[in-house]
């Protein structure tokens, strides 16, 4: 086990089998287990904290995101489109193909709202700011936002009444204000913004980039610091409240879990890092879990 920096938190692996590039935590309060994806390796995994078994769905393209539904299935962006998971039978469904050409843009990071609508980003292969924000509501896809190169960091305050997102290039966080009622949103203000990395600068002096993030109950923003190797809370106004130091460089989602919703698990990567920092790193790519002091906000349920 590792202790954090400021000794107040012990970060521990929840299992020692690493992914390539882990994603989009997810925790499902009715089966009290975490699933998340590996997108590199096109898989949604499920890992049940009770004995510690970690199964996985293979899948025929690269999951960006995934989302519970009322029936215990899963909702999976994935490149080729949004499609149906039911981890009971295995049985794959497509839902609806990409509102995106697939051999440019995959699906990235998405949740759904407090009202079922789904939202997921996109992220563009060649990293241009072409990536969008797209909600799927009553059966299609609205574009709801872009200009960005990597859409990241979705997560809502606790009234719905702000949208945060990200783009993790430019190391941005936004927020809008959001409608609940009409699933509509305003214009992107800035959150927080974090130093690029200097030409000069190791990345021991680097503080990372924003990835995926997650909401406590207090309006607190949780987010995942890219090769920074650190979890950071915001504060609704974007004050730095606490810096967590990590095992790992490149820490990619919380997500809150757990029956009282204060253990944190981290999905992290592992994709294309130096053979040195890996030897050094034993838990790169590795599921992370740690116990806060304030609980999350559950999950929202999807509907398709």
């Amino acid at each position: 086990m590792t202790i954090s920096d400021n000794q107040l938190y012990r970060v521990e692996a929840a299992h020692p089998a690493p992914a390539t590039l882990g994603e989009s935590p997810l925790w499902s309060a009715a089966e009290q287990c975490l699933y998340y994806v590996d997108i590199a390796e096109r898989r949604v995994l499920r890992f049940d904290p009770a004995d510690g078994a970690l199964r996985h769905w293979q899948l025929d393209a690269e999951p960006g995101c995934i989302a519970l539904l009322a029936d215990g299935a899963l909702a999976v962006a994935q490149r080729n489109g949004l499609w149906r998971l039911d981890p009971a039978t295995g049985a794959h469904t497509q839902v609806a193909a990409a509102p995106f050409d697939s051999a440019k843009q995959r699906f990235n990071d998405g949740k759904p709202d407090g009202a079922g609508r789904l939202w997921i980003g996109t992220i563009d292969d060649a990293r241009l700011p072409q990536a969008t924000l797209y909600r799927w509501a009553d059966g299609g896809f609205a574009a709801m936002a872009g200009g960005i190169v990597t859409s990241n960091g979705l997560a809502w305050s606790p009234d719905q009444g702000r949208l945060y997102w990200s783009d993790t290039k430019a190391h941005e966080i936004y927020r809008l204000d959001f409608d609940p009622a009409a699933g509509a949103i305003g214009e992107r203000q800035l959150f927080a913004k974090f130093a690029p990395r200097a030409a000069e600068q190791s990345l021991d002096e680097y503080g990372g980039r924003p990835d995926g993030a997650a909401v406590d109950v207090e309006g607190c923003y949780w987010v995942a610091m890219y090769e920074g190797q650190r979890l950071l809370r915001l504060s609704p106004d974007g004050e730095l409240l606490r810096e967590i130091r990590l095992p790992v460089r490149c820490p990619t989602m919380p997500a809150f879990g757990g029956p009282d919703l204060r253990t944190v698990y981290l999905t992290t990567a592992r994709e294309k890092r130096p053979a040195a920092e890996l030897a050094a790193q034993a838990w790169a790519g590795c599921l992370l879990r740690l116990r806060v002091e304030v609980a999350g906000l559950p999950a929202n349920i999807a509907r398709l």
